[in-house]
């Protein structure tokens, strides 16, 4: 369940994102007089797939994981940091969440007035193009997942997946995994028990140094080769 916690100012908050960098004091005032903080606890859904989307959220603080929900399996699309903007094809999309997205931590969420947004988009230009490339940078994020799924092997998606945590997410090639071995899973389309087989393989090789949650990448270049030929 949400709980509403004492508002951050944009400055502290949305500000930033990139995509808001567009807008005037004025027009950031408005969006900090519509928009509230939420908190919500580990493993708690924060939107769920097919619900109405009244809001656009940015995760202040923390991590979550969006994903598909489909005959009772779930398939994660990425995780989110502090760096994106949870809903955004649903502006101009009937109006719905198309996919859920659930709390890998403890987390604070910036939940925004949807029409505010669109307000924005359609009077100042330079914030409409900040959130098309916004969208756009998520398109080609899904295009290369689902290139990651349908094409490539088991060692190659795993490669995937630890690069995406480490560039998209952390920016850092040394970091503590948010996300379970069973959301390792769902991110890369495999068992469990190959994901922890995988691990452990490149944990031996030397490319991986895991320990527990803890990942360093040891061989960024042979991890990008099992990307890249995986």
């Amino acid at each position: 369940m949400a709980r509403t916690i004492k508002k951050l100012s944009c400055q502290d908050c949305i500000y930033k994102l990139h995509c808001f960098h567009k807008l005037t004091s004025e027009e950031l005032d408005l969006i900090d007089s519509n928009r509230v903080e939420l908190t919500y606890r580990k493993g708690e859904i924060i939107c769920k797939q097919g619900s109405f989307a009244s809001n656009i959220l940015h995760v202040s603080e923390g991590f979550s994981k969006i994903y598909i929900e489909h005959n009772d399996k779930n398939l994660i699309l990425k995780v989110v940091s502090s760096k994106d903007l949870i809903g955004l094809p649903s502006i101009f999309n009937n109006n719905v969440f198309h996919y859920s997205v659930g709390a890998l931590t403890d987390i604070s969420v910036c939940s925004i007035n949807t029409s505010i947004i669109v307000n924005l988009i359609r009077e100042n230009s330079s914030f409409a193009e900040n959130i098309i490339a916004e969208i756009n940078k998520n398109m080609v994020q899904y295009f290369d997942r689902f290139i990651s799924l349908t094409q490539k092997q088991s060692h190659g998606r795993i490669a995937d997946a630890i690069l995406h945590l480490s560039n998209d997410v952390f920016f850092s090639q040394e970091f503590e995994m948010p996300i379970t071995r069973k959301d390792l899973a769902e991110l890369t389309g495999m068992s469990t028990e190959n994901v922890i087989r995988i691990l452990k393989e490149l944990n031996n090789d030397r490319i991986l140094s895991i320990d527990n949650k803890k990942i360093k990448i040891l061989s960024p270049e042979l991890l990008h080769k099992l990307s890249e030929f995986g």
